[in-house]
């Protein structure tokens, strides 16, 4: 079987759509699987206001048209509701093409914070956008929830996994810093609420992972937090091992895969009650969640790194992958995409 995925987020982005995209194919040629994708490689982009850091592609509607084609893909999945997203969308409803999407980010929520303009404006345009396709696939039971009751319809299932190889409990990173050490990892601006957590008052240290735009104000204001930038791979990992407790004070994310990243490192998690921490950590003791966040930092100081690992096996990136191929033979979008006599059998880069 052979998928095409159309996404605005892609490397060198660091994020979780990304990491989810690049685990999902990997995971997906042991059910013999060939996921490619459409990515902005190649199209002329800009700037993403408020966010210089990224940028988002301008697509041509007549590239996106050939890259599809050449694709000649069993099943087409849309990612994103960006530049991209909108136009395989645009290109698949002219052709008359089945083609499935997935909700992973508030969008509404972030450009409200960003602009000023109302969740609910974002809400209607993306209830647009996704009313188009065949299954809207979510991650979380609360988030299938949520966008029922905003009038989103075809839901369905596709939860996240976590790469127990790459991140593991070994050969933590050695920081000489005051213990415990409270972490978070991802993201640096506004939408990530990290100040709910850089305000607490909390024993030990706390520390920030990643990069973004709102790094160096925050450095400025909390000169006591220790900020470490931007890590990868084996060097994110250890990061994520030598931690006592991971933070995650987001209220936006739809799921947050840093938290099973957390987990598989042994690091026990710290979050708000919300969609995410609601579903990953529910009643198990793998971390604490709580509308008090210093409450839920130091409940889950008492938590079992052993079980925190445990907990991560048992949610691999391959049934995440048969989750979400299973989806799309379900809906059977291949015999519509075969339809269109133009479409040649080769693979697509970029």
């Amino acid at each position: 079987m052979r998928v095409l995925i159309a996404t605005d987020a892609w490397h060198p982005q660091v994020n979780g759509v990304v990491r989810t995209l690049t685990s999902l194919a990997n995971a997906a040629k042991a059910l013999d699987v060939e996921i490619d994708f459409l990515t902005p490689d190649g199209f002329p982009s800009w700037p993403l206001p408020t966010y210089p850091g990224l940028r988002f592609a301008l697509p041509s509607g007549k590239e996106i048209a050939r890259r599809i084609e050449k694709a000649a893909p069993d099943a087409l999945h849309i990612a994103t509701e960006g530049p991209i997203g909108w136009a395989a969308r645009a290109y698949c409803r002219r052709n008359r093409l089945a083609f499935t999407t997935s909700y992973t980010t508030r969008f509404p929520e972030y450009v409200s914070v960003r602009t000023g303009i109302p969740a609910s404006v974002g809400y209607a345009v993306l209830r647009h956008f996704h009313d188009a396709a065949a299954m809207t696939m979510v991650a979380t039971p609360s988030l299938r929830q949520e966008l029922s009751e905003r009038g989103f319809k075809r839901l369905g299932f596709w939860t996240r996994g976590v790469n127990t190889e790459l991140f593991h409990p070994d050969s933590p990173a050695k920081l000489d810093l005051p213990g415990p050490i409270f972490m978070t990892m991802g993201r640096v601006a506004v939408e990530k609420n990290l100040e709910a957590f850089l305000s607490l008052d909390l024993p030990g240290t706390k520390v920030v992972v990643g990069d973004g735009p709102q790094k160096a104000a925050l450095e400025k204001k909390y000169p006591d937090v220790v900020f470490l930038g931007e890590k990868k791979g084996a060097d994110l990992t250890a990061h994520l091992a030598a931690a006592d407790v991971f933070v995650f004070p987001s209220l936006t994310d739809t799921f947050g895969v840093v938290q099973l990243e957390a987990l598989a490192c042994g690091t026990p998690v710290a979050a708000f009650p919300v969609t995410g921490p609601k579903d990953v950590i529910a009643d198990h003791p793998i971390g604490a969640i709580d509308h008090d966040l210093r409450t839920a930092c130091l409940r889950a100081l008492t938590m079992s790194r052993e079980t925190c690992r445990n907990f991560a096996l048992e949610r691999s990136w391959e049934n995440s992958a048969r989750q979400f191929v299973g989806n799309l033979t379900s809906l059977q979008p291949s015999r519509v995409l075969r339809a269109s006599p133009r479409m040649a059998r080769r693979p697509v880069r970029g």
